[in-house]
């Protein structure tokens, strides 16, 4: 505990996880990358320390098992909402009693609470208190919402970089041309060949980043530790590789969540990537409707379909989703985790999890052989599943294969 008498606690909550799915099925809402870096690495960032703990309802306890600062006890102190990108202004000083709430979605950004208020809080109640609005809407309330708040979470990232690494070393060979700051880790490796324009935004390269010969890189954009921009790849504006990723073809104001693969040509725009994620040759997704009209895409299949606000918008692809060569993915599409769309036609609308799809029919993917293939596509990187990593990948397939057997009872009694 991090904490001690005298000093205030600050602590993350998370509340409803599914209504962020697929971004946070696996994950806490606080670690989905919103930008460079995941909402929680920013918010201790604008905090100047380490959160003293992360609450979550009990529920949902046993889905993020094996994480060790996870707390189903409440202690005093002033709670951020983990759906939260950015810390709103006033939040290190709000006062006891007094609750934040988010313009947008109406919820709760920031409360400073006693133990009461605060286990009220984890047991799904509206604590009381005196609330005020905050200043402008800083909560993810849908997957698509990752989207609305890319460009200034990697704004406030990139400046955060600039501070943090030295200017980048340019070997000769290597094109950069603008005025914004270009930051690269000594680790970092640049190929001759390469070229870097700054003339709408900063830069950054992270530790043992790689960038191959050929490669254009286009600001504002991030290249996360270990990740490598191969060879020709073009990076547009927007875009927030994590770590160890490989990423090749065009690909504009996308973010990678880390450890996932898009090594060939094809485009990815305006769109968010989970993690171990295999991008298949030629696999594009659409990003802008003909009509230029604004987006409407389907958070969960049995949902209903809901405005996003956006006219970019490309696809939210779940962990461990992958997809064939040539694979097109039409605007709005929402892939939930662990499926594999391998269809001639353009995939669309909302995906569920497991879901195997081919020209023949959509059917689910048997647990033990996604597990045997999850296994097999980790250990490329030579990373192991944990207990407790497996325990999750049961847990949301028992919960996929639930909706869809009440889906399937629902659909025989309309017909019936």
């Amino acid at each position: 505990m991090l904490y001690c008498f005298g000093m205030t606690a600050f602590l993350l909550f998370d509340d409803r996880l599914d209504d962020l799915s697929p971004l946070s099925d696996l994950r806490p809402s606080w670690e989905v990358r919103t930008g460079a870096l995941t909402s929680r690495a920013r918010m201790e960032i604008q905090l100047g320390r380490r959160f003293d703990g992360c609450c979550v309802m009990r529920d949902l306890h046993a889905m993020l098992e094996g994480d060790a600062s996870l707390r189903t006890e409440a202690p005093p102190g002033i709670y951020i909402n983990g759906r939260c990108v950015m810390l709103p202004p006033g939040v290190q000083t709000l006062a006891e009693g007094h609750l934040l709430i988010d313009p947008a979605t109406g919820m709760i950004l920031a409360a400073h609470l006693d133990k009461q208020a605060a286990a009220a809080l984890l047991r799904g109640d509206t604590p009381s208190g005196r609330a005020s609005v905050a200043d402008g809407s800083r909560v993810m309330s849908r997957p698509w919402h990752v989207r609305t708040h890319r460009d200034a979470c990697l704004g406030f990232d990139l400046d955060w970089f600039s501070a943090q690494l030295p200017v980048a070393n340019r070997p000769a060979g290597v094109v950069a041309f603008g005025l914004s700051p270009f930051h690269a880790a000594e680790s970092a490796q640049i190929y001759p060949g390469s070229m870097f324009d700054l003339e709408h935004g900063p830069i950054v390269l992270d530790e043992f980043a790689v960038v191959r010969p050929g490669a254009q890189l286009i600001g504002p954009c991030y290249v996360g530790p270990h990740s490598t921009v191969l060879e020709r790849a073009t990076i547009r504006p927007g875009t927030a590789i994590g770590p160890w990723c490989k990423v090749n073809g065009e690909t504009g104001g996308t973010i990678f969540q880390g450890y996932s693969n898009k090594a060939h040509d094809g485009y990815v725009g305006d769109s968010w990537l989970g993690e171990w994620v295999n991008l298949g040759a030629g696999t594009t997704t659409s990003n802008l409707l003909n009509t230029y009209g604004e987006i409407i895409a389907k958070r969960k299949p049995d949902a209903n379909n809901e405005r996003t606000g956006q006219q970019f918008l490309g696809s939210i692809i779940g962990d461990h989703t992958k997809t064939a060569i040539c694979t097109r993915l039409m605007t709005g599409t929402v892939i939930h985790a662990g499926s594999m769309i391998a269809t001639t036609a353009p995939a669309s609308g909302c995906i569920p999890a497991f879901a195997w799809c081919t020209d023949a029919g959509t059917r689910s993917y048997r647990l033990d052989k996604f597990l045997e293939v999850m296994t097999a596509a980790m250990g490329r990187r030579k990373v192991s599943p944990s207990t407790a990593y497996v325990a999750r990948i049961t847990r949301l397939h028992e919960l996929e294969m639930a909706r869809a057997r009440a889906a399937n009872v629902t659909k025989t009694e309309e017909r019936a």
